[in-house]
């Protein structure tokens, strides 16, 4: 069976979103049974909030969906990897592209995503 095995988790395993053209990754969520199956049932990314302790739709509020485009496993079955289209231009609530918009290189800190919306503007 193609499944995450949320039992060896703790009921939440970590799932990657990266971009199906690019490669780019765009986030790390977690998701469970709940967001599993929503995931598969609609083809839009799913995940389970940890601060809110309930299912979220990716694009929900923003309206930056994330359209499944593949699923991945990984070996021990115990992380997804979600290939999408990230609808919008932005995965991350900060208003980047991707949620890994900071990096450090050369021993200097630096964005390194392009900013897509103002979420001030987004999340009145």
């Amino acid at each position: 069976m193609f499944e995450p095995d949320f039992a060896k988790c703790g009921g939440l395993v970590p799932a990657i979103a990266q971009d199906a053209c690019s490669g780019e990754v765009l986030m790390l969520a977690y998701v469970n049974k709940e967001a599993w199956d929503a995931t598969l049932a609609t083809g839009e990314a799913h995940y389970w909030s940890r601060s809110r302790n309930s299912l979220w739709r990716k694009g929900g509020t923003s309206g930056h969906v994330q359209k499944i485009k593949s699923i991945r496993l990984d070996c021990d079955n115990d992380t997804i990897l979600y290939l999408v289209e990230q609808l919008g231009g932005a995965a991350c609530h900060t208003g980047c592209r991707s949620c890994f918009f900071r990096e450090l290189a050369g021993g200097e800190v630096r964005e390194c995503s392009p900013k897509v919306f103002d979420p001030k503007e987004v999340y009145k």
